[in-house]
């Protein structure tokens, strides 16, 4: 049987994460999770306040299992959101980007356990420094916003370098995975994809069955969206982000903007804070900034409204690996069994 200090840490009963992806880690599939034995993550960045309210109100009525939510450090409102999470019972925050020192001290003299997601060795000192109870470490294979390091080399550079447990993301999606995980020093597993491929996920099943298709040579690491390495499923409509220039992303930047104004209800001036805050933060330049526009509307078109003709597909590589939708219980279990015959395996003699 498999003990870790995640599932210690956190008290669940498999250390399988599901990472919080917006407009796809809703109530419904964080819950499954939850109730089959793993962590789920309620991709919040994108809701409102009032919509991250009543999200953990669904989770305490849908599970009565640990679970997290995600935050960006960016958000205007973070100390409004760190109040719910708090006076909701969560158990764990997670972080997109490099948590607020001082926000992540709150959650934490709450009882909250506090996540990160890195990219790189330098980043998880620096938040373990800050206190993090643990980080989820993402390879380059992984969908989304990703960085240049394989997961195979970025997993054990970090296990070296921290003294809190590392969670593996970015290639998995078996229970090979997670003992593979674990040989490199990791105390669990994280997947989007692999999660996204589920009964409950909210994904349309059209776009559950272009996934299926897809190959795992089939995506591609694109800044053409919001300025940063995105890893997505190579579609038309990507390759045409990719061909025009400046003047058609900037135009529609601003109209996607004032699409996720409308949607989700918040009044310019806060949005405007939260772009002068990533500038910031992040140091965008005015092209990264602007574009940052496009990345709520183009994930919510795909995801939600089952448009890959003007949607993005984020997508690790380990799309070309799956080829089946099961219930959140059905995978965990099937990764858990894998896992205890894998490691059965490597404990008989070779002959």
């Amino acid at each position: 049987m498999i003990r870790t200090a995640l599932q210690d840490l956190v008290g669940v009963e498999a250390p399988v994460v599901c990472t919080g992806m917006g407009f796809v880690s809703d109530p419904r599939l964080a819950a499954a999770v939850c109730n089959a034995g793993g962590l789920g993550i309620v991709a919040a960045a994108m809701m409102t306040l009032p919509e991250l309210e009543a999200a953990v109100a669904a989770m305490n009525q849908l599970t009565g299992q640990p679970y997290g939510v995600n935050l960006r450090s960016d958000a205007p409102d973070l100390d409004d959101r760190a109040r719910v999470l708090i006076d909701g019972g969560v158990k764990v925050a997670s972080f997109a980007l490099a948590p607020d020192p001082a926000v992540m001290s709150r959650l934490k003299e709450a009882g909250l356990v506090c996540i990160p997601s890195v990219g790189a060795r330098k980043h998880a000192e620096k938040v373990a420094g800050w206190g993090a109870d643990a980080v989820i470490a993402q390879g380059a294979e992984a969908g989304g916003h990703t960085g240049h390091v394989p997961t195979s080399l970025l997993v054990p550079q970090i296990v070296d370098s921290v003294d809190i447990p590392v969670i593996a993301a970015g290639g998995f999606f078996d229970g090979r995975g997670l003992i593979a995980a674990m040989a490199y020093g990791a105390a669990g597993i994280a997947m989007g994809t692999r999660f996204l491929l589920t009964r409950e996920s909210p994904v349309p099943m059209s776009m559950k069955q272009r996934y299926l298709r897809t190959q795992i040579t089939e995506t591609v690491v694109t800044s053409s969206i919001d300025g940063h390495p995105h890893r997505v499923i190579r579609t038309e409509f990507i390759a045409d982000l990719e061909r025009h220039g400046l003047m058609r992303e900037l135009v529609g930047a601003l109209r996607n903007a004032r699409q996720f104004q409308q949607l989700s209800g918040r009044r310019w001036p806060s949005i405007l804070r939260q772009s002068w805050t990533m500038k910031r933060q992040h140091e965008y330049n005015l092209r990264q900034l602007v574009m940052a526009a496009n990345a709520p509307m183009l994930c919510r078109a795909a995801m939600v409204d089952g448009r890959e003709d003007i949607g993005v597909l984020s997508s690790g590589q380990v799309v070309g690996m799956i080829d089946d939708i099961p219930s959140c219980d059905e995978l965990i279990s099937r990764i858990m069994a894998e896992a205890d015959e894998v490691l059965g395996a490597l404990k008989e003699p070779v002959t």
